[in-house]
């Protein structure tokens, strides 16, 4: 069964997720952002390609011809033929065939409108059943 972790509080979701990326990227696994608004995807698309600063984290859209050999994957549907370990959900809704996936990170904001969605993915995945670990980065400055 896939398991859940909630990164919450962040102050700048694709910051997060830049890093949850590159931890993949570090530990082997392929990942799979679902980024379902365009202009989400294109900013993570943007970002991934100057995160880490001195570093980078290999990447392309789901549909590309390099995805099957691409640890990091963009995607902005659902139905993806390219396999992969861990789900990253940008949406503000629980992401569809999640299931499939050995882990699905959720990356929380500290806005109310970020919060309410979230608590109603938390609210979905527990009531199935799911194991949900929760992660506070109220802690974390900007950038780390």
């Amino acid at each position: 069964m896939t398991s859940v972790d909630f990164y919450f509080n962040a102050a700048d979701k694709l910051q997060v997720t830049c890093r949850l990326a590159g931890k993949a990227l570090a530990s082997g696994k392929r990942l799979m952002i679902y980024a379902p608004h365009a202009d989400t995807a294109l900013q993570i698309d943007r970002l991934l390609w100057t995160w880490p600063a001195t570093g980078f984290v290999p990447h392309c859209r789901a549909e590309d011809a390099l995805a099957a050999q691409t640890p990091v994957l963009i995607c902005a549907e659902s139905a993806t033929p390219v396999q992969c370990d861990i789900l990253l959900n940008l949406g503000q809704e629980t992401p569809p065939a999640f299931e499939r996936y050995e882990r699905l990170l959720e990356v929380v904001a500290r806005d109310d409108g970020d919060r309410r969605a979230a608590r109603e993915r938390y609210r979905y995945y527990r009531e199935r059943g799911y194991r949900i670990a929760d992660h506070d980065l109220a802690g974390e400055k900007r950038g780390e």
